[in-house]
């Protein structure tokens, strides 16, 4: 899987985000977080608009210390050439998270002077 590095030095992957694993979605670019342990994160308005369902209400440790409860929801992607369910966390923000959870058992390169990225 092939991604590149933007202006602002992100790491970005197209993903295909469903709402069924058979359903039609639509492709977001993620920015690629080391730092977030669980699969996805969408903004709100996505979420509403693929039409997930919600599967639970989680605690969050945020960057400021704080646990925070989030709403969680469940989508399906193509991942490594399966179709995947994944469990996405609610975001009152517009920016798309991929987090270690989905990195696991892959090797994530980010070249910052060919601005290339590349999952395994």
């Amino acid at each position: 899987m092939k991604g590149a590095v933007n202006d602002q030095g992100q790491a970005l992957i197209e993903v295909d985000v469903r709402g069924s694993a058979t359903g039609g979605g639509c492709t977001v670019s993620a920015w690629i977080d080391t730092a977030f342990t669980g699969e996805l994160v969408l903004p709100r308005d996505l979420i509403e608009r693929l039409g997930l369902a919600k599967s639970a209400e989680i605690g969050a440790g945020l960057a400021d210390g704080l646990v925070r409860p989030l709403d969680a929801f469940t989508a399906w992607i193509p991942w490594f050439g399966e179709i995947r369910e994944v469990e996405v966390v609610a975001s009152a923000g517009q920016t798309v998270l991929l987090g270690v959870g989905l990195l696991l058992g892959h090797v994530l390169q980010v070249d910052y002077r060919t601005l290339e990225v590349t999952v395994e």
